[in-house]
């Protein structure tokens, strides 16, 4: 389908480009708008039919949501705007410019800027930001049949019809319906009385990680938004919440490799915003590292007396740096999930303590044959690099678990706590665990 369309369009044949685009679905007529050069693109889109021309609107990049709005005349971004959901319409312009924005918003009608203009005041990353105002709501006084004519009235319009609410004359929840209860009950039944009151909803201020807890949770396909009142003023859909978990996904990535987050695709970005993203966690890291050579100074000359020992630090370092990020990404991912809380603090360091022993144990006793069987070294010396090498795992997995909830603790990302800010601490620890076991053991 896609194929025989860029032929057409090749061949401006338009009006049976038109026939075919009225088959496709909307994801993938956005896609195909998103591979044409800017002049193709730009004629491909003012030929969509007018009913589908917003929906493929809120498909495409950004950037090309920017180009669009800059070409077409005044007329036109009014039929989009004004047929946007609102929630798309909002996230369009919250990453515009202000140029685009005063052009978007002076090509609406009142009422659609007005709730605009309203929605781009709640803070950004809340519930009230990624709301939509398009839900069917219901009185509790109504029969069934009173309100499934109400939804065939208004439900056209709405973003989804699956889950309805009521509401009392002031606008405050007092349950919630779905229409499959709905459609299955008796027509004379009053909504009242088959309403479900026990509500799960979220605050306009919540923050959206809250909010896709609670999805989560749940199981939610859709959620309620009330404000200080009680009042409901929109609901979240599913749609929006995979959205956000894939963003929140990604921030927490960035933070886990210690860069911070970008706010455009990689491609997108300037070499420049990269490097400023990257750079101060790259030069903390290094200034941190300075400890390692402090202190491999200070025991300068143990290594003098034995050089052998140098030959062992990559191993032991590697290793306790490893077992460290494999702590704390497991206790983060959980922390993530809602699996691992801060009260679990104790439960997470016995745990780590006793997988860390048996891993410990296993490398130590496998290093120990390795260094004896292939490398010859001497029994003493072996059993203070394996001795060293399961001190280094059982402290290593103690930090990558605890670290994490420390920083949940007194309100941190626990994301910040792995990779590299873990493996350059546990460096500085394992050089002195081993350098203070040769020491003793070795008598130098």
């Amino acid at each position: 389908m896609q194929e025989t369309i860029m032929k057409l369009i090749e061949e401006n044949r338009y009006k049976e480009v038109r026939n075919e685009i009225a088959e496709m679905n909307i994801v993938d007529i956005a896609q195909l708008i998103m591979e044409l050069d800017r002049t193709k693109l730009l004629i491909l889109f003012r030929i969509l039919p007018k009913e589908i021309a917003a929906d493929v609107f809120s498909y495409v990049s950004l950037e090309l949501q920017q180009y669009i709005i800059e070409s077409i005349t005044d007329k036109e971004i009014s039929n989009i705007v004004n047929d946007l959901f609102i929630d798309d319409a909002v996230d369009f312009l919250e990453e515009m410019p202000s140029n685009v924005v005063k052009k978007v918003l002076r090509n609406t009608d009142e009422d659609t800027r007005k709730l605009i203009n309203q929605f781009l005041n709640y803070p950004d990353y809340s519930a009230g930001s990624v709301m939509t105002i398009e839900f069917v709501d219901l009185k509790k006084e109504m029969t069934v049949k009173e309100a499934l004519n109400h939804i065939r009235a208004t439900g056209v319009d709405k973003e989804t019809i699956n889950t309805c609410y009521v509401i009392d004359k002031g606008r405050k929840l007092e349950g919630v319906l779905s229409i499959r209860k709905l459609i299955l009950a008796e027509e004379d039944v009053i909504i009242g009385d088959i309403m479900n009151e026990d509500v799960i909803y979220a605050n306009t201020l919540d923050d959206q990680e809250t909010v896709a807890d609670l999805f989560k949770k749940y199981d939610l396909t859709a959620l309620p938004v009330v404000d200080n009142e009680h009042r409901l003023v929109g609901i979240v859909t599913i749609d929006d919440i995979i959205d956000i978990i894939d963003q929140e996904n990604t921030e927490d990535l960035h933070k886990m490799a210690a860069m911070e987050p970008l706010e455009e695709e990689y491609l997108k970005t300037s070499p420049f915003i990269l490097a400023k993203h990257r750079i101060v966690w790259l030069l903390v890291l290094m200034i941190s590292a300075t400890f390692t050579g402090i202190i491999i100074q200070k025991y300068e000359k143990l290594l003098q007396s034995m050089v052998i020992l140098t030959s062992f630090i990559p191993m032991i370092m590697d290793t306790g740096g490893n077992a460290g990020s494999q702590a704390s990404t497991l206790i983060i991912r959980g922390m993530a999930l809602g699996e691992i809380k801060t009260s679990d603090m104790l439960k997470v360091f016995l745990k780590e303590f006793q997988v860390s022993i048996l891993a410990g144990s296993v490398l130590a006793v496998v290093n120990f044959f390795r260094l004896v069987i292939f490398e010859h070294v001497n029994y003493l010396m072996a059993l203070v690099v394996c001795f060293s090498l399961l001190c280094t795992v059982v402290l290593a997995k103690l930090v990558g678990g605890v670290l994490p909830m420390v920083a949940k603790k007194v309100h941190l990302d626990p994301a910040i706590m792995a990779g590299p800010l873990i493996t350059t601490l546990v460096d500085v620890l394992a050089l002195s665990i081993y350098f203070e076991i040769a020491s003793k053991f070795l008598n130098l």
